[in-house]
Formats: C-alpha cells, sequence, structure tokens
C-alpha cells in the first residue's frame, strides 16, 4: 500500500547508484540501450555519449556531427535518432557512431523525436510549431501537423500505443489550448484537451493505451481517459515547470522530473495516484528520465551537466512491492504456458 506524501516526506535521502560525468552542458536526453548494459545521453554541448552502466565510465568518443546543441535522442534496434536546436535531425549507426543521414526541414529546436514500432517512421516535435511524420526509407515528410500560430511552441509529441493517434503539448498563450490529440493516419483535430493553465511540456502513454499523462509548466501532472477523453487526476507535489515524465514499462510507475526550484524526479503508484518513495534530489533541474527495459533502473539527465542511474529496488517497499508483484505475475504467466504446451 502506498504511503500519503507527507509520510513520504519523512523517508530518509535515496543515492542514485551511479555518476555519468563528462559532458559540458546540460543533459537533454538519456535512453537505455538493448543489452541493459549502457545508456546514452544527449546535451546541448552537442554530443551523445555512451556509459557503462557498471562504471559509470564513457565508452568511446563523443558522437559529433556539427556544432548545434542535442535536445532530443530516441533509440530503435541498432539506430538512434537525434533532434538539434537547429532544427536538424540526424538517423546514427548504433554500431559505429556515424550518422546515416540528415534531415533540415524544421527550423527551430527538434524537442522531441520517437521511432514508430517498426521502425518505418519517425515523430518529431518542434518549436517551430509542427509536429511531422517522417518516412525513414525516403526521408520525405509524410504528415504535417500545424499546432497552431501566434507563437505556439510544440514541446513534446507522442503516438498512442497503436498509433493511431498522436498527442501534441505546446504553448498556446493566445487560445489557452496546451494539449491537443490528433488523428495519426490524416492530422486531423480529434479533441483539445482542456485542464491546464499553462504550457504542457512532456507526455508520456500507459502501454495499454488506456491513460495519457501530460506535465506542465502549471506544475501539475494529469491523467486523461482515452476513452471518454476526461480528466482522472491531478497530482501536484511538484513546486516547479515538470519538464519530463516516463512510465515503467509494467505501467504501474509514473517517475516526473521538475524544474530548477524543485530539483527533483517524483515516484507515483498509478493504481492510486500516490506517491511511493523519497523524492531522488538532483544538484539542478532534471530534464529527462528513462527506465530500463526491465524497469529495475531510473536513468536522469541534469542540468548540472550530468547524468544519473537510480536502483528502484534500493528505494523503498512500497516501490519494491509495485515491481515484485508484477515479477510474479510474468513468472506464473510463464509457468501456466509452460503447463498447457
Amino acid at each position: 500500500m502506498s504511503l500519503p506524501a507527507g509520510e513520504i516526506r519523512k523517508k530518509q535521502a535515496i543515492y542514485p547508484r551511479q555518476k555519468f560525468e563528462g559532458h559540458i552542458k546540460e543533459v537533454h536526453g538519456v535512453i537505455h540501450l538493448p543489452d541493459g548494459q549502457r545508456v546514452m545521453t544527449c546535451s546541448i554541448d552537442g554530443s551523445l555519449r555512451v556509459w557503462n552502466l557498471e562504471t559509470g565510465g564513457q565508452i568511446g568518443n563523443d558522437w559529433r556531427d556539427g556544432e548545434s546543441g542535442v535536445e532530443s535522442i530516441s533509440l530503435n534496434g541498432k539506430k538512434v535518432v537525434s533532434g538539434s536546436k537547429d532544427g536538424g535531425m540526424k538517423i546514427w549507426d548504433l554500431n559505429t557512431g556515424k550518422v546515416i543521414t540528415t534531415w533540415t526541414a524544421h527550423t527551430s529546436n527538434v524537442t522531441a523525436v520517437s521511432w514508430s514500432q517498426d521502425g518505418a517512421r519517425i515523430m518529431s516535435g518542434c518549436f517551430d510549431g509542427t509536429t511531422r511524420v517522417w518516412d525513414v526509407e525516403s526521408g520525405k515528410t509524410i504528415l504535417e501537423i500545424i499546432t497552431g500560430f501566434n507563437n505556439i511552441f510544440t514541446y513534446g509529441a507522442i503516438y498512442s500505443p497503436d498509433e493511431t493517434m498522436i498527442a501534441t503539448g505546446g504553448s498556446n498563450n493566445v487560445e489557452k489550448e496546451f494539449l491537443k490529440i490528433w488523428d495519426a493516419k490524416t492530422g486531423e483535430l480529434v479533441k483539445n484537451l482542456k485542464g491546464h493553465t499553462d504550457n504542457v511540456t512532456c507526455l508520456a502513454w500507459t502501454p495499454d493505451g488506456s491513460t495519457l499523462i501530460s506535465g506542465s509548466q502549471d506544475h501539475s501532472i494529469r491523467t486523461w481517459n482515452t476513452a471518454t477523453w476526461q480528466q482522472i487526476a491531478i497530482l501536484t507535489e511538484h513546486t516547479d515547470t515538470v519538464i519530463a515524465i516516463a512510465i515503467s514499462p509494467n505501467g504501474r510507475i509514473l517517475a516526473s522530473a521538475a524544474g530548477s526550484e524543485d530539483k527533483t524526479v517524483r515516484l507515483w503508484n498509478l493504481e492510486n495516484d500516490h506517491l511511493v518513495a523519497s523524492p531522488l534530489q538532483h544538484p539542478n533541474a532534471v530534464y529527462c528520465l528513462s527506465f530500463s527495459t526491465d524497469g529495475k533502473l531510473l536513468a536522469t539527465g541534469c542540468r548540472d551537466k550530468n547524468a544519473y542511474a537510480w536502483d528502484m529496488f534500493a528505494i523503498g517497499n512500497d516501490l519494491n512491492e509495485l515491481l515484485v508483484n508484477v515479477s510474479l505475475v510474468l513468472i506464473l504467466s510463464l509457468y501456466h504456458l509452460n503447463v498447457l504446451s
């Protein structure tokens, strides 16, 4: 059972399992690599770097192609896509660290990139107010969503798990429309979700597709029922902009990161919207989050130019229960399948 927020605060401080030092500017993106032994980061210093999870040391040289700061990264198999401050996007070979191709249609910071499940398409969100879907083979834009005008920035863009819809979050200080849902095939607007009172900066979809989660400059996290598009809950423990959110692979734990007036990552039980551990304290604003594929590790990237790895099982009993229960379900499911076969 999760504890109320007041009791969570009384728990002792939590320390990272590993620290990754080397970037000379803030870390804006972090992802776990498929072997479970490495993480990759991107930074406004213009580089991508690969790190050993066990030792914390950098593996090989920096990945660089140009001087522009790197805002976002996403992995698909043996390819990595990155988005830069100058509007450029690059696809990299994971094995060689070399650029395969470069796209230049965007005109400002590419703040969000993600692959389709089959690796045939890439979606990008940009400060130029557009969200684009690219055909990887041809490099052509096959869908462009204009999220609006009047100084509109796109901070986040994400596919629904079945890839039939796209959610975008951003700024729209005129119409006060910060979170929108689009048809992924036609680009038509499906729904304008109202509730946030300031820019929506980050998005996540639960694996089963039933819930969309959004973080905002209004310091709140909101959850939305995707069948009705009604707001479910508001999570309000952060004291600054919620910059990044991530959901554990089993869909039960939400991690949220906030700005320099807060400097924490908070962990939530999505079944009851309670906090399940003390805040993970950082030296400065936290810009990015990534769970490992087994959910046991959480990687974070910080404005202090460093990245960190946190051991989920070492954080607290409430969190362990969420992780262990799912592990038991998986074991029993496999046992049942073996018996039937």
